[in-house]
Order: C-alpha cells, then structure tokens, then sequence
C-alpha cells in the first residue's frame, strides 16, 4: 500500500504541474503506467531475466580487464600494475583516489569507442528502429519522437536528439518536452558500465539493472511529460544520418574524441562538485542542529525523506535516501551512486533495489545547462522555448525516476 500510495502521489504532483489539465489523455497516462508495470515484473522477476542480467556482469569484467591492459601500459601501478610499495594511509578510502582516476575513468574512453563501432555496425541504429517501434505502438508517438526516445536509452542527453535532428523545428512544443525528458530521464550507454562497476558491491546485476532503469524511465518520461504538457500532435520521421562514421578506423577515432571529452568532463565534474560541497558544508558546520554539524546532506534528507518514504522505503532509512535523492539533483547522479556505493549493507536490500533505479538518470543542475547549450546548438531559432521547457524537465526527470525505482520496489516484492 505504501508503494501504490506513492505512486498515485508522484502523477498527482505532475497533474498539479500540467498545462491544460483537461486535455490530458488519461487512457494514455494508464496505458504507459501499465506497460511500466508489465516490464518491470518480467525484467525482475523472471528467473531467465535474472539470469540474463548475472550475465551481462560479464560484460563488466570484460570491459574492466580490457581497459586494464591498457592503463597498466600508460599509467604503471596506477593503472593497475602491482605497486612497488605498500599504502601507508590513515583513511583507506584515500587509497581509492588512483583506482578512479586511472582505472574506471578510463572505461568511459572504451564504452565510449564500443558505442561508436556499435552504431557504425548498424547494431544499435536497428535495435533503436526496434525499440521506436515499440514506443509508437503502445504509446501512439510519432515516429521522430519514438526514435528519439528510444536513442536516449543508448546516446547521451544532445547525442540522441541529434539523431532527428532534420524534424527538432517541425516537432510539437509537448513532442518537444517529451524528447527533452526521455534525455534527462536516461544515461548514456557510453557511461553504463562506469554505473555499474560502482553499484556492483551494492547489488547483483548491476549493469543490467542500469539498463533496465533506463529502459523503464523512457515509458516513464513519455507518460510523465504527456500529464505535464498534454500532447498536441504527431510529427513523422525515421532516424536520420546526423550520426555517421565513414569506417572502422573513423568510428574509432571520433569514438575515442568523444570519449576522452566525457572523461574530462566527469573527472572536473566531480572535483568541483564535491568542492563546493565539503565548502557549503564547512559553512553551514558552524550550526548544530541535534547536537551534530548542520550539513547539505542533512537537509536535503530531511526535504526529501517522505518522498522516498512514499517510493517504499521504510521510515527509519527514509532521510539517508532522501539525502541520496537530493545529491542525485543538487549535484549529479555519479556522486549520488559513489556514496550510495559507500554505504554497503547499512540500507535494507528493498532499499538498494528502489535507490538503484531511482538514482537513474541525468536530471541534475548541470544536465540542465548541457541541454540548452547542446540543442541551443541544433535547433536556435527554437533556443527561447527550451529556455523556457527545460527547467520543468528537473521537475518531470525527478518524478520519472522516483516512479520507476517505487515501481520496481513495488514488483521485486512478488
């Protein structure tokens, strides 16, 4: 009943935000809730899917073992190397800083070369015209906006609007909102694995469950966009040629320059991130609230602790989640799973389970400013109207994961 509760509450939210709320389809609303519903159980709970999502752990290891061999030539001991010392540390967890920075950034580079050869191979080009058809048939989008969707499950927040790049000034100002939320709803495959190998002390399958959040975030966000700005029309299209490699070697190439520019990005996103954190934190020290140092943490817990009450998790754990949940938007999702990572078996499995899928996605401040500036770029003779779109995408992208991790709390308990 908790669960139900809460997600009858999060549509209700999203109702309260709409335009137009007599427009809103609810046959719609009901159908992509259903079929959220439908593909959660049977991704979680059948035994051969089960199976199948262990198995893409070795997806994980093989990548790591690849990406070792070659940081171990760059970087030494560093890289993975046997070390010609002993750590000598006082904190343990300081001797993790080499292990990120020279072993699992790197992965993003590979992934992000392996997505690019996919695409160049006509792997994933066919199983997004798969998945798009999917979209149009069960939730009647229009044919651009159904590849779009599906792309975002794959490419990254400006990569997959990219992919209809030819119909962005034709599109409807909801079709528009739904592209926009499915990107800030998802994470790049490219960045998946990275997800997973933090995860993997916290919860079987990882990668899998990564994949499936995403995948069930994609329904989520059409329904949640379509209560918020209720549809207005269907624009056709296919994917178009906006991404191209002439070659191997060329898919190679790009695929590597795209990927080192993610791994800078990442790296400086997390050292300025966490800065500003540990200086707000010492500032707001100077305050004790419970006999303890007042901190971000604390308050955004405090904030968001019945929401993640009403997703499932049970009240005596509901202000470390809500914590996790406000870093996950204040900051980013990386650091959300890096100290979600750290708590290890403090939280209850069911509460593993519903954070994993509700920490799932690119919705943060700084998502925000990737997509003004990205589709700015694509289609500016339409730049105001993102400007005036995209805040509400923190809002929707918010209720989209915090939908699919009650949804799949809600169905792991049958």
């Amino acid at each position: 009943m908790q669960a139900l509760v809460g997600i009858v509450a999060l549509l209700a939210i999203a109702w309260l935000l709409a335009e137009r709320r007599r427009e809103i389809r609810l046959p719609q609303v009901a159908i992509g809730l259903a079929v959220q519903v439908a593909l959660a159980f049977a991704l979680l709970n059948f035994a051969v899917v089960r199976d199948a999502l262990l198995v893409l752990n070795y997806v994980v290891y093989a990548m790591e073992a690849a990406t070792l061999a070659g940081t171990s030539l760059m970087f030494g001991f560093l890289g993975g190397d046997p070390a010609p010392f002993v750590f000598v540390e006082d904190n343990p967890a300081r001797t993790l800083a080499p292990i990120f920075a020279f072993r699992i950034l790197p992965q993003i580079l590979v992934f992000s070369v392996v997505v690019a050869l996919l695409w160049h191979m006509r792997v994933l080009p066919w199983l997004i015209r798969g998945f798009a058809w999917v979209l149009t048939k069960t939730l009647g989008l229009g044919g651009a906006v159904g590849v779009a969707a599906a792309s975002s499950v794959f490419l990254g927040l400006v990569e997959s609007p990219l992919v209809i790049r030819a119909y962005l000034k034709s599109l409807s100002r909801s079709e528009l909102f739904v592209v926009i939320t499915c990107g800030m709803s998802t994470v790049a495959g490219s960045i998946m694995a990275l997800y997973a190998i933090i995860l993997t002390p916290v919860i079987d399958g990882a990668l899998g469950h990564v994949l499936i959040a995403s995948v069930i975030n994609v329904i989520g966000a059409v329904m949640i966009a379509r209560i918020m700005i209720p549809e207005q029309a269907h624009t056709g299209g296919d994917l178009a040629d906006a991404l191209k490699y002439e070659s191997i070697m060329d898919a190679i190439s790009r695929g590597t320059t795209d990927g080192l520019r993610l791994v800078a990005n990442v790296g400086a996103t997390v050292i300025v991130l966490v800065a500003l954190v540990a200086l707000a934190n010492y500032c707001l020290g100077a305050a004790t609230v419970f006999g303890e140092p007042l901190a971000l943490e604390r308050i955004t817990g405090w904030a968001l602790a019945p929401i993640a009450w009403l997703m499932g998790v049970p009240w005596a754990e509901a202000t470390q989640a809500g914590a996790l949940l406000g870093t996950k938007v204040i900051l980013n999702e990386l650091i959300a799973y890096l100290q979600f990572a750290e708590s290890g078996d403090a939280l209850s499995t069911q509460t593993r389970m519903i954070l994993t899928y509700a920490l799932c996605g690119f919705t943060n401040f700084g998502s925000f400013g990737i997509l003004i500036g990205g589709l700015g770029v694509l289609v500016p003779e339409r730049r105001g109207e993102l400007l005036r779109l995209a805040p509400r995408t923190l809002i929707a992208g918010t209720l989209v994961s915090c939908l699919t991790g009650t949804i799949a709390g809600l169905v792991t308990q049958f």
